[in-house]
Protein backbone atom coordinates (compact mmCIF):
# COMPACT_ATOMS: atom_id res chain seq x y z
CA UNK A 1 0.00 0.00 0.00
CA UNK A 2 0.96 3.77 -0.56
CA UNK A 3 2.75 4.96 2.43
CA UNK A 4 1.62 8.80 3.95
CA UNK A 5 3.69 11.63 2.51
CA UNK A 6 5.39 12.51 5.41
CA UNK A 7 6.30 8.55 5.23
CA UNK A 8 8.11 9.00 1.88
CA UNK A 9 12.11 9.71 1.63
CA UNK A 10 13.11 13.12 1.58
CA UNK A 11 14.59 13.11 -2.00
CA UNK A 12 10.91 11.39 -3.17
CA UNK A 13 9.30 14.67 -1.28
CA UNK A 14 9.18 16.87 -4.05
CA UNK A 15 6.99 18.89 -7.00
CA UNK A 16 8.21 16.47 -9.37
CA UNK A 17 6.56 13.53 -7.68
CA UNK A 18 3.56 15.37 -5.89
CA UNK A 19 1.28 14.75 -8.73
CA UNK A 20 2.07 10.84 -9.10
CA UNK A 21 1.77 10.56 -5.84
CA UNK A 22 -1.63 12.34 -5.35
CA UNK A 23 -2.99 10.28 -8.04
CA UNK A 24 -1.88 6.84 -6.73
CA UNK A 25 -3.67 8.14 -3.28
CA UNK A 26 -7.15 8.03 -5.41
CA UNK A 27 -6.46 4.48 -6.09
CA UNK A 28 -6.18 2.10 -3.48
CA UNK A 29 -9.07 -0.37 -4.04
CA UNK A 30 -6.25 -1.04 -7.34
CA UNK A 31 -3.44 -0.86 -5.35
CA UNK A 32 -4.97 -3.26 -2.70
CA UNK A 33 -6.02 -5.79 -6.11
CA UNK A 34 -2.71 -5.22 -7.49
CA UNK A 35 -0.78 -6.18 -4.55
CA UNK A 36 -3.67 -9.72 -4.00
CA UNK A 37 -3.14 -10.40 -7.37
CA UNK A 38 0.74 -9.96 -7.38
CA UNK A 39 0.67 -12.81 -4.26
CA UNK A 40 -1.73 -15.40 -5.31
CA UNK A 41 -0.71 -15.11 -8.99
CA UNK A 42 2.85 -15.49 -7.70
CA UNK A 43 2.18 -18.65 -5.45
CA UNK A 44 0.27 -20.25 -8.32
CA UNK A 45 2.36 -19.78 -10.94
CA UNK A 46 5.77 -21.06 -9.00
CA UNK A 47 3.73 -23.89 -8.11
CA UNK A 48 3.27 -25.44 -11.37
CA UNK A 49 6.65 -24.22 -13.17
CA UNK A 50 8.63 -25.50 -10.06
CA UNK A 51 9.25 -28.82 -12.26
CA UNK A 52 10.29 -26.51 -15.11
CA UNK A 53 12.51 -24.35 -12.74
CA UNK A 54 14.54 -27.12 -11.93
CA UNK A 55 15.33 -28.79 -15.15
CA UNK A 56 16.56 -25.07 -16.53
CA UNK A 57 18.44 -24.68 -12.73
CA UNK A 58 20.59 -28.59 -14.23
CA UNK A 59 20.88 -26.78 -17.70
CA UNK A 60 22.59 -23.93 -16.34
CA UNK A 61 25.18 -25.91 -14.28
CA UNK A 62 25.99 -28.14 -17.05
CA UNK A 63 26.41 -25.03 -19.47
CA UNK A 64 28.94 -23.56 -17.70
CA UNK A 65 30.91 -22.85 -14.15
CA UNK A 66 29.01 -21.41 -10.81
CA UNK A 67 25.47 -22.09 -9.63
CA UNK A 68 22.27 -21.90 -11.07
CA UNK A 69 20.93 -18.29 -9.55
CA UNK A 70 22.24 -14.57 -10.17
CA UNK A 71 21.92 -12.50 -7.21
CA UNK A 72 22.35 -8.60 -7.68
CA UNK A 73 21.23 -5.50 -5.64
CA UNK A 74 18.63 -3.81 -7.34
CA UNK A 75 16.00 -0.57 -6.11
CA UNK A 76 12.57 -1.09 -5.59
CA UNK A 77 9.40 0.95 -4.03
CA UNK A 78 10.69 4.26 -1.99
CA UNK A 79 14.37 3.43 -2.82
CA UNK A 80 14.82 0.04 -0.27
CA UNK A 81 17.35 -2.09 -1.46
CA UNK A 82 16.45 -5.73 -2.56
CA UNK A 83 18.51 -8.55 -4.28
CA UNK A 84 16.98 -9.47 -7.38
CA UNK A 85 16.85 -13.06 -8.25
CA UNK A 86 17.50 -14.24 -11.81
CA UNK A 87 18.51 -17.77 -13.48
CA UNK A 88 22.27 -17.34 -14.21
CA UNK A 89 22.70 -16.42 -18.16
CA UNK A 90 26.57 -15.25 -18.12
CA UNK A 91 29.84 -16.13 -16.75
CA UNK A 92 30.13 -16.17 -13.44
CA UNK A 93 31.09 -12.24 -12.26
CA UNK A 94 29.74 -11.06 -15.55
CA UNK A 95 29.43 -8.02 -14.08
CA UNK A 96 32.79 -7.43 -12.77
CA UNK A 97 34.28 -7.70 -16.23
CA UNK A 98 31.75 -5.39 -18.16
CA UNK A 99 29.16 -2.68 -18.69
CA UNK A 100 26.05 -3.33 -16.18
CA UNK A 101 23.67 -3.85 -19.16
CA UNK A 102 23.70 -6.15 -21.97
CA UNK A 103 24.44 -5.62 -25.24
CA UNK A 104 23.75 -8.31 -28.02
CA UNK A 105 26.37 -10.78 -28.66
CA UNK A 106 27.64 -9.99 -25.34
CA UNK A 107 30.45 -12.74 -24.66
CA UNK A 108 29.88 -13.14 -20.91
CA UNK A 109 26.19 -14.61 -22.10
CA UNK A 110 26.69 -18.75 -21.91
CA UNK A 111 24.92 -21.33 -24.38
CA UNK A 112 21.75 -22.13 -22.59
CA UNK A 113 21.42 -18.02 -21.00
CA UNK A 114 21.12 -17.03 -24.57
CA UNK A 115 17.87 -18.90 -24.86
CA UNK A 116 16.52 -18.02 -21.15
CA UNK A 117 17.02 -14.43 -22.51
CA UNK A 118 14.95 -14.78 -25.55
CA UNK A 119 11.61 -16.18 -24.08
CA UNK A 120 12.72 -14.40 -20.57
CA UNK A 121 12.96 -17.59 -18.66
CA UNK A 122 15.71 -16.56 -16.88
CA UNK A 123 12.88 -13.84 -14.75
CA UNK A 124 11.17 -17.01 -13.47
CA UNK A 125 12.74 -16.80 -10.14
CA UNK A 126 11.68 -13.44 -9.73
CA UNK A 127 8.00 -14.89 -8.44
CA UNK A 128 9.73 -15.13 -5.43
CA UNK A 129 10.68 -11.63 -5.42
CA UNK A 130 7.01 -10.81 -5.76
CA UNK A 131 5.67 -13.03 -3.38
CA UNK A 132 8.36 -11.61 -1.18
CA UNK A 133 6.46 -8.07 -1.96
CA UNK A 134 9.99 -6.64 -3.52
CA UNK A 135 8.34 -6.60 -6.93
CA UNK A 136 5.23 -6.75 -9.00
CA UNK A 137 4.30 -8.19 -12.17
CA UNK A 138 4.37 -4.72 -13.52
CA UNK A 139 5.87 -1.63 -12.60
CA UNK A 140 9.25 0.11 -13.52
CA UNK A 141 12.13 -2.77 -14.05
CA UNK A 142 14.79 -1.91 -10.91
CA UNK A 143 17.80 -0.77 -11.74
CA UNK A 144 20.95 -0.84 -9.85
CA UNK A 145 21.92 2.09 -7.07
CA UNK A 146 24.41 2.94 -10.03
CA UNK A 147 21.75 3.95 -12.33
CA UNK A 148 19.08 5.29 -9.65
CA UNK A 149 21.62 7.78 -8.16
CA UNK A 150 21.55 9.23 -12.14
CA UNK A 151 17.80 9.95 -11.78
CA UNK A 152 16.21 13.55 -12.32
CA UNK A 153 13.93 14.30 -9.89
CA UNK A 154 10.48 13.24 -11.77
CA UNK A 155 12.33 9.76 -12.41
CA UNK A 156 11.84 8.80 -8.87
CA UNK A 157 8.16 8.95 -8.65
CA UNK A 158 8.45 5.47 -9.98
CA UNK A 159 9.25 4.45 -6.52
CA UNK A 160 5.89 5.03 -5.32
CA UNK A 161 5.47 1.41 -6.54
CA UNK A 162 7.13 -1.82 -6.41
CA UNK A 163 9.70 -2.83 -9.03
CA UNK A 164 8.05 -5.00 -12.05
CA UNK A 165 8.83 -7.97 -13.51
CA UNK A 166 7.78 -6.44 -16.87
CA UNK A 167 6.29 -2.72 -18.13
CA UNK A 168 5.34 -0.99 -21.36
CA UNK A 169 8.80 0.01 -21.07
CA UNK A 170 10.83 -3.03 -21.09
CA UNK A 171 8.07 -4.41 -24.07
CA UNK A 172 9.00 -1.44 -26.35
CA UNK A 173 12.86 -1.57 -25.50
CA UNK A 174 12.82 -5.84 -25.70
CA UNK A 175 15.67 -5.16 -28.35
CA UNK A 176 17.48 -2.94 -26.21
CA UNK A 177 20.76 -5.23 -26.25
CA UNK A 178 20.70 -4.06 -30.22
CA UNK A 179 20.26 -0.23 -29.73
CA UNK A 180 23.64 -0.68 -27.52
CA UNK A 181 25.64 -2.67 -29.22
CA UNK A 182 27.83 -0.21 -31.06
CA UNK A 183 27.86 2.43 -28.15
CA UNK A 184 30.96 3.29 -27.19
CA UNK A 185 30.36 3.51 -23.90
CA UNK A 186 27.36 1.75 -23.15
CA UNK A 187 26.85 3.03 -19.74
CA UNK A 188 26.77 6.71 -21.12
CA UNK A 189 24.40 6.03 -23.84
CA UNK A 190 21.71 4.02 -21.74
CA UNK A 191 21.40 7.07 -18.93
CA UNK A 192 21.60 10.03 -21.72
CA UNK A 193 19.48 8.54 -23.82
CA UNK A 194 17.99 4.75 -23.26
CA UNK A 195 17.02 5.53 -20.19
CA UNK A 196 15.17 9.02 -20.61
CA UNK A 197 12.85 7.32 -23.32
CA UNK A 198 12.19 4.36 -21.20
CA UNK A 199 11.37 6.54 -17.84
CA UNK A 200 8.51 8.26 -20.29
CA UNK A 201 6.45 5.13 -20.46
CA UNK A 202 7.38 4.54 -16.69
CA UNK A 203 5.54 7.75 -16.14
CA UNK A 204 2.98 7.48 -17.95
CA UNK A 205 2.00 4.04 -16.68
CA UNK A 206 2.39 5.41 -12.89
CA UNK A 207 -0.21 8.46 -14.22
CA UNK A 208 -2.19 5.99 -15.74
CA UNK A 209 -1.93 3.27 -13.16
CA UNK A 210 -5.37 1.12 -13.36
CA UNK A 211 -5.20 -2.92 -13.10
CA UNK A 212 -7.09 -3.29 -16.06
CA UNK A 213 -3.97 -1.46 -17.95
CA UNK A 214 -1.78 -3.87 -16.07
CA UNK A 215 -3.76 -6.52 -17.19
CA UNK A 216 -3.37 -5.41 -21.17
CA UNK A 217 0.57 -5.02 -20.34
CA UNK A 218 1.08 -8.79 -19.33
CA UNK A 219 -1.10 -9.56 -22.40
CA UNK A 220 1.46 -7.49 -24.62
CA UNK A 221 4.81 -9.40 -23.18
CA UNK A 222 3.44 -12.45 -23.62
CA UNK A 223 2.63 -11.59 -27.23
CA UNK A 224 6.20 -9.91 -27.49
CA UNK A 225 7.98 -13.05 -25.82
CA UNK A 226 6.22 -15.55 -28.36
CA UNK A 227 6.36 -13.46 -31.19
CA UNK A 228 10.31 -13.24 -30.79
Amino acid sequence: MLREWEELPGYMRTKAVRPYYDRLRKKKLSLFLKRAFDFAAAILLLFILFPAMLIIAVLIVLDSKGGFLYRQERITQYGRKFKILKFRTMTVNADKVGSQVTVRNDNRITKIGAVLRKYRLDELPQLINIIAGDMSFCGTRPESTYYVKKYTPEMFATLLLPAGVTSEASIRYKDEAELLENAEDVDKVYVNEVLPEKMKYNLESIRKFSCLREMGTLLKTMIAVLGD
